[in-house]
């Protein structure tokens, strides 16, 4: 119950993000538009630290496992997208959960599983 509370949290907390964008934007969101890198990657997580710190830090560990497995450096529509897109990235939400635990084990076995590709992970 405590789990499925908190993955409800997280996601509520991109959508917090994903809102907070969209008002400072002067025209309405058209979600049939692709997400684009319009907001650098640190004010994105800034973002996210204000709404739930576990989130941003478990964001930053799968950006790192992303660039060290993959060779590059996210970018913040992609981050976006393995945050919003239906549930999540199940690695991503699962980093995000270990961070909220403590669990440093948890985040370095599931920085193991990143995917280069997202959508050849879903």
């Amino acid at each position: 119950m405590r789990l499925a509370l908190f993955q409800l949290a997280v996601v509520a907390a991109a959508a917090c993000v994903t809102t907070a964008m969209a008002v400072a934007q002067p025209a309405p969101v058209d979600r049939s538009v692709p997400i684009t890198d319009d907001m650098p990657l640190a004010d994105y997580l800034a973002l996210l630290a204000q709404i739930a710190p576990p989130a941003r830090d478990g964001a930053q560990a799968y950006l790192q496992a992303f660039q060290q497995r993959c060779g590059r450096q996210m970018k913040t529509a992609e981050l976006r997208r393995a945050m919003s897109e239906g549930d999540g990235d199940p690695v991503l939400m699962g980093m995000i959960r270990a961070s909220h635990l403590g669990d440093s084990n948890g985040i370095a076995q599931l920085g193991q599983r990143v995917v280069c590709d997202p959508r050849a992970a879903r």
